[in-house]
């Protein structure tokens, strides 16, 4: 079974109303999709976005982001009128302070004009009884004190006191409601979303981060889960060590799970993330799979990640938990970073397909050194059970690597594709394409990027930066059916229109 597929944020999408959402512009993208002949459709996760406005730093690992609610849909509903929305004018760019505020203002517009009486909603807040209380009432105390972290909070709320609780709750019904009306509009519009992908023959990738951040209602609500001190400090925080690509390493300061504890409860908070995932996707991409073999721990209050060290994680166990409980599921395992012997066994052991990047791949082709031969990234070494990318949202756009590369790595392009080195970006770009699609790899996906060669100016993410990350969208006219149909070629060519949907 071949099959391809195309990663695209949803907040990448074009529109009008700053950022990319459940648009009628999404609903165009699964057309182009379907009319590409593409299997896949890859998004980023989906979580309400917290410092540095990335998408796997989020205020809950199971709340949606309610920047991704389409306003004309709540003007269908009739929570809004076109006057409403003409009042507020939104850049191209992603600008999320300005979305914090004029979006939020329209959404808290469309809350004021919706009932909290009907079935559904009242469905909705008992199916998700077991978060979304706490998350509602975690914002709202969020906004009553700045936004500031829950750890600067007074003790009576950052330590949960039930009376001082409770007379909050009392005192701010609204605008804990307020917050619950948001998770049911972004579940009944993603939910829409999704099912139209689906019976187009799309079927949806989406990721589950390893970590949450620091600042959740997960670790407010739940701090036994974590290695958090009385105060509900971090003891320790995530990281990578010191490697080519950063001399100081990554230092991403998200706590640590107390894995003792989540073997104890049989890894029961787990496995309810991993149910709501498969409410929202059909595949569920693992982030950072290594930290569930080995986790890097940086002692808490360290500015760089330097003086780490690597603890155990769960292993094979966990997902053992998760599989008998919530059955097969069609998972990929983000697998990347120096993998060691340990990752590898425990990728074979669950028998997810993992992770092949051709960014990664020619950096050493061509010299004496035995790695070449067990250079994981090159084509000829795969297997069938993998998953090849050009690149992922971490890495440059593929013109903005190929600008960038050294003229050896270049050659080693070059001379594994059998085209001159002097071949342009664009002809090399095509030819890596076709690579990937030609290899041995099940599932194939590119980025929309590449096969718009964009350069680095559209990059989604650089790791370990802050500022100019998760703002690139398309614009009107980039995804015309000129370039689907050319991507339709290269599918049928290469023997990956296969709509069967299975990853396992």
């Amino acid at each position: 079974m071949r099959t391809a597929g195309i990663l695209m944020p949803i907040f990448s999408l074009p529109g009008k109303y700053g950022i990319g959402c459940f648009s009628k512009e999404a609903y165009k993208f699964v057309d182009f999709l379907k009319r590409a002949s593409q299997t896949y459709w890859q998004i980023l996760p989906l979580g309400p976005t917290s410092y540095g406005d990335s998408p796997y730093q989020s205020f809950s690992t199971f709340a949606g982001n309610p920047y991704f609610i389409d306003p004309e849909r709540l003007v269908e509903k009739g929570l809004l009128t076109v006057s409403d929305l003409k009042s507020i004018s939104f850049s191209d760019e992603i600008q999320y302070d300005k979305l914090y505020t004029e979006k939020f203002a329209l959404l808290k517009k469309a809350f004021s004009n919706a009932s909290l009486r009907g079935k559904r909603y009242q469905d909705f807040l008992k199916n998700n009884s077991d978060w979304i209380d706490d998350y509602a009432l975690f914002m709202a105390l969020k906004d009553s004190h700045g936004g500031i972290s829950f750890t600067e909070w007074e003790d009576e709320f950052r330590l949960r006191d039930e009376k001082k609780l409770s007379d909050f709750c009392s005192k701010h019904k609204k605008e804990i409601n307020f917050y619950k009306w948001l998770q049911f509009e972004f579940d009944s519009e993603w939910k829409s979303l999704k099912a139209y992908a689906n019976q187009n023959g799309i079927s949806i990738i989406g990721d589950i981060p390893i970590y949450v951040s620091g600042d959740s209602s997960d670790v407010w609500a739940m701090p036994e889960l974590f290695q958090l001190d009385k105060n509900l400090r971090p003891k320790a925080v995530a990281g990578h060590p010191p490697d080519a690509f950063s001399k100081t390493g990554q230092l991403w300061g998200n706590p640590l799970y107390n894995w003792s504890y989540h073997k104890k409860t049989g890894y029961k908070w787990w496995i309810r993330r991993f149910e709501k995932c498969l409410e929202l996707y059909d595949v569920i991409r693992i982030d950072h799979f290594r930290g569930f073999d080995e986790y890097y721990s940086i002692p808490a209050g360290n500015t760089t990640a330097e003086f780490g060290s690597w603890m155990p994680g769960p292993g094979a166990d966990m997902f053992k938990r998760i599989e008998k409980s919530l059955g097969s599921m069609s998972i990929i395992a983000e697998d990347l970073g120096y993998v060691t012997e340990g990752v590898r066994k425990l990728v074979k052991n669950t028998g997810y397909p993992n992770m092949k990047i051709l960014q990664n791949a020619f950096d050493d082709l061509g010299s004496r050194d035995e790695r070449n031969m067990t250079n994981e990234h090159l084509p000829y070494n795969y297997s069938h059970n993998c998953v090849v990318y050009t690149g992922t949202h971490d890495n440059d756009t593929l013109m903005g690597f190929l600008k960038k590369a050294k003229k050896p790595v270049r050659q080693n392009i070059a001379s594994y594709l059998d085209i001159s080195p002097k071949a342009s970006p664009d002809a090399m770009a095509d030819s890596l394409i076709k690579l990937a699609y030609s290899s041995p790899a099940n599932y194939c996906i590119i980025p929309m990027g590449d096969w718009l060669h964009l350069d680095n100016s559209s990059r989604i993410n650089l790791p370990g930066t802050l500022g100019d990350n998760w703002i690139w969208r398309a614009s009107d006219g980039m995804l015309s059916k000129k370039l689907a149909d050319s991507i339709k070629k290269i599918v049928h060519i290469y023997g990956r229109d296969n709509i069967q949907n299975n990853c396992k």
